[in-house]
């Protein structure tokens, strides 16, 4: 879901949308990136994610997925491009620059995923890519090249990867067709497609992984109001070819309209949704 690692590698058509990339760092950190917490949940509880564990994070935006690692015991890095949503994440995980001590082995990497890897250290022994693939077009194949750059660990080595479920389980993807409608004019730009089943597989199979399980997680997403929900989606990036092709005011006119049968009558929005992700090996 963060438009991070992945979407810095998709082609974009016309003048990219002007938008404050500090506010919507803020925006994915305070409303949207929570919605993912059952699925990094899910993932580390299968995986026994510990003490033992050197998790690499790919993409990690503002850092929650890292902190609830480090949480467990793990010691974790974390990539991403974005130096707007890395200030987050150097907040959360090294909570020096508040007068306290900072979480012991962590390692905040704002750059490439080859930037990770540190000569004579121990493997990691799980790498995470939580960012939603296959919901752009072209971010799976972005995918295999950062896991291509990425140092994968010793063989054996866990890699998950991460996507939206079937859109008839996805109450949002009704919201997300807005970003398909209004981002036509521009075609291949980046638009959001519906998830395909075979989205993950196909990514470990050009990184030359080997898949060993696979499992579904209920992400509703939840919001205070509309306001809210249409500031949190658009925190996801999904939304920047439609405003490339119209403008930021056409979006959230269009956003606001979709979200209306999402609406419960103490205002708050609901959208029940499936997410799906694989756990593959190093060969």
């Amino acid at each position: 879901m963060t438009p991070t690692l992945v979407r810095q590698h998709l082609p974009h058509a016309g003048a990219a949308p002007r938008v404050d990339l500090r506010a919507r760092a803020r925006d994915w950190s305070e409303i949207q990136e929570r919605m993912l917490v059952p699925l990094y949940e899910a993932v580390y509880e299968r995986l026994d994610v510990g003490p033992a564990t050197r998790l690499l994070g790919l993409g990690c935006g503002s850092g929650l997925a890292l902190l609830m690692a480090a949480a467990r015991g793990a010691a974790v890095t974390g990539v991403d491009f974005s130096p707007e949503r890395m200030t987050f994440a150097r907040e959360r995980l090294q909570p020096e620059a508040w007068g306290t001590r900072a979480r012991a082995e962590t390692r905040l990497v704002e750059g490439s995923p080859r930037d990770a890897a540190v000569p004579g250290a121990p493997a990691y022994t799980l790498v995470t890519a939580f960012e939603p693939i296959g919901c752009l077009a072209g971010d799976s194949e972005g995918m295999s090249g950062l896991l291509a750059e990425a140092p994968l660990g010793e063989r054996g080595a866990a890699v998950v990867l991460a996507g939206w479920g079937p859109p008839e389980r996805c109450a949002t993807t009704s919201v997300l067709r807005v970003a398909t409608k209004l981002a036509e004019p521009l075609r291949n730009a980046g638009s959001w497609r519906p998830a395909l089943r075979d989205d993950l597989e196909d990514v470990a199979q050009r990184a030359g992984l080997k898949p060993d399980g696979s499992g579904r997680v209920a992400c509703p997403f939840g919001y205070a109001d509309v306001d809210s929900a249409v500031r949190g989606l658009k925190s996801t990036g999904l939304f920047d070819a439609a405003m490339t092709a119209t403008d930021q005011v056409q979006v959230d006119k269009e956003l606001t309209e979709a979200l209306h049968p999402h609406q419960r009558q103490d205002g708050t929005v609901w959208m029940p949704n499936v997410f799906r992700y694989l756990i593959a090996r190093v060969p």
